[in-house]
């Protein structure tokens, strides 16, 4: 049994196909504007989930990446430290070799122990590098200097007093940690007597004593240099990885941008044709609209 299509029916469902096309035109127009496929959860759930998870991932990313350049710049900094030390060390071999020439006479060795002695102050500074105020060769103790005076004896030498060997580690990874320091034990104080200030100490004296050389000055700084070379190339191993992770970190961040961005970002040229396809469809509901509405009394009147 059919029902009778009266005017008002006719006219609601004309008002509600129109109420939809101007909802689909909003839709259109907003993306269009924002150039997001949603604007709020209630857009699509789903999306705005998968959204909310690559974008706390991109942060995650953007954290590893500031490790990263932190840690970088950490091992740059030590590198440059080490290879200082291995320019005083040559310096103070090349001393070594003038001052063992017997030709010399006492001032002249007297000079050349003041001028390793100089060059041993110079080498406290470097085990002093700092870089953003924290000191790279104190381990984890980074506010403490590692070459300093005993505060517990007055008038005490300077010596390399740090012991802390712990490592200093930043993570670059959801599972990757990279050490950036280098032991500063290993480097300064090798042999637990003084090491590198001990052997310059030693050679200092002898010089400036004019006694006779027994020592082999020459062999001790030559094992120095070598353990600095050692720790020059596992610290060059350990900055080889973190410009790997680097590497990877860039890559992990181009990837899940462009899953953010096909999750969410709108290809602009869809958005425009469904726009004005949803325009000719409103135009076609108005012209239809006005043939279908019945004239009022007022227009018979006329």
């Amino acid at each position: 049994m059919g029902y009778r299509v009266t005017q008002t029916i006719l006219n609601q469902n004309f008002l509600f196909n129109l109420q939809r096309s101007n909802k689909a035109m909003e839709k259109y127009q907003e993306q269009a504007s924002s150039g997001k496929k949603i604007n709020r959860p209630s857009d699509n759930p789903i999306t705005a989930v998968h959204g909310m998870f690559y974008r706390s991932s991109l942060n995650e990313v953007e954290q590893f990446k500031r490790n990263a350049e932190d840690g970088h710049s950490w091992m740059n900094s030590t590198d440059e430290a080490l290879n200082e030390v291995n320019s005083v060390l040559q310096r103070v071999r090349e001393l070594t070799v003038q001052g063992l020439n017997e030709t010399n006479d006492p001032s002249a060795l007297y000079a050349i122990g003041e001028e390793i002695n100089q060059l041993k102050e110079h080498l406290g500074e470097i085990a002093n590098t700092q870089i953003a105020g924290k000191y790279i060769f104190a381990g984890t103790d980074i506010k403490t200097p590692p070459y300093r005076t005993d505060p517990a004896v007055p008038g005490s030498p300077k010596e390399f007093r740090s012991t802390n060997q712990e490592m200093l580690e930043l993570q670059v990874g959801q599972t990757n940690y990279v050490q950036i320091n280098t032991n500063g034990t290993n480097v300064f104080n090798n042999d637990g007597i003084g090491g590198i200030f001990k052997v310059l100490s030693d050679i200092e004296s002898d010089f400036k004593s004019s006694n006779k050389i027994t020592t082999d000055h020459l062999g001790k700084l030559d094992n120095q240099m070598d353990n600095i070379l050692k720790e020059r190339s596992e610290l060059g191993a350990r900055v080889n990885r973190m410009e790997l992770s680097m590497s990877r970190i860039d890559g992990i961040e181009i990837s899940t941008t462009s899953l953010l961005s096909k999750e969410e970002d709108v290809d602009i040229a869809k958005v425009i044709i469904d726009l004005k396809a949803q325009e000719n469809v409103q135009r076609a509901a108005l012209s239809v609209g006005a043939r279908i509405i019945q004239t009022s009394l007022v227009d018979f009147l006329r």
